[in-house]
């Protein structure tokens, strides 16, 4: 006889029968705590399914995915964009020091994630085997190509060649680079020095050069100045004819005769007036 409510009773609970099935259930919950039958791949993340340690060719995408406990086991990798900061030395054509710190983005190739990790490891193992002497390397070759002036004026060409043949040497591990960023680049201090006197030089050379050409400037300028002048006294010499001078000075005399002819000792001149070279009126006749 059922109990009210439809819960068993007292003696239902201590029936055999009735405790089998319920303590296999929780025989099951405890089995799938501690063993785990399942595995979450995260998002960002592929699964390496290994059987008893051994990597398997198939890969688990994200989600859940059922395993058998003890005999599968996954591993997650991220395939997501990654960034590290790598500094490599290396010398120039011209045999000067040069110090880069390198940006690179990265990730894992999701298509061979399995033979990553099989092969190489996880990402700390990446950047210790993989990343980081392959741009040791090629910042070595790409900077042993120019002096250190090209490597200053032109950044963006080696920036470009380190990006390539750091693309052709890990790609073949699985490894795709995104992006290469010259973050910093240091010569020693006393290439510095000589950069910095140089370009001191430099600026003396091209002041020099503007003071000369505006002097030079300014002398032509006089030159022409002078030629002007010397044109327009010339063309006044050939208009002065001796019958514009007589005009001109007709039409500057004001009348009067000078009293006095020549220099020292000079002699009075006649002094004659309007009224003296008028003619006198004829005498009337008887």
């Amino acid at each position: 006889m059922k109990s009210p409510n439809n819960f068993p009773s007292n003696s239902q609970l201590t029936n055999p029968q009735l405790m089998i099935p319920v303590l296999g259930v929780f025989f099951l919950l405890f089995v799938a705590l501690i063993f785990r039958p399942f595995v979450i791949v995260n998002a960002g993340e592929r699964g390496v399914l290994m059987k008893f340690g051994k990597v398997q060719d198939s890969i688990l995408d994200e989600g859940i995915h059922p395993i058998i406990p003890v005999m599968t086991t996954v591993e997650n990798l991220s395939v997501r964009v990654q960034k590290n900061d790598v500094n490599a030395e290396a010398s120039s054509r011209d045999l000067q020091d040069v110090k880069m710190e390198i940006a690179i983005n990265w990730h894992i190739d999701p298509a061979r994630v399995n033979k990553v990790f099989q092969q190489i490891g996880d990402r700390e193992q990446i950047l210790i085997r993989i990343i980081t002497p392959s741009v040791s390397e090629v910042v070595k070759s790409a900077t042993a190509k120019k002096n250190a002036e090209e490597i200053i004026t032109r950044r963006t060409d080696l920036k470009q060649e380190i990006d390539k043949q750091l693309k052709e040497r890990i790609t073949s591990y699985g490894i795709l680079i995104d992006d290469v960023s010259l973050v910093n680049v240091t010569f020693s201090p006393e290439f510095a020095k000589a950069i910095e006197a140089k370009q001191i030089a430099e600026q003396e050379a091209k002041r020099a050069e503007f003071e000369a050409l505006k002097a030079e400037k300014v002398a032509q300028a006089d030159i022409n100045r002078a030629k002007g002048q010397a044109e327009a006294q010339r063309l006044q010499r050939q208009t002065l004819t001796p019958i514009l001078l007589q005009k001109l000075a007709i039409e500057k005399w004001d009348g009067r005769f000078p009293t006095v002819m020549g220099g020292q000792g000079a002699l009075p001149f006649i002094n004659i007036s309007p009224e003296t070279l008028t003619p006198p009126a004829p005498a009337n006749t008887p």
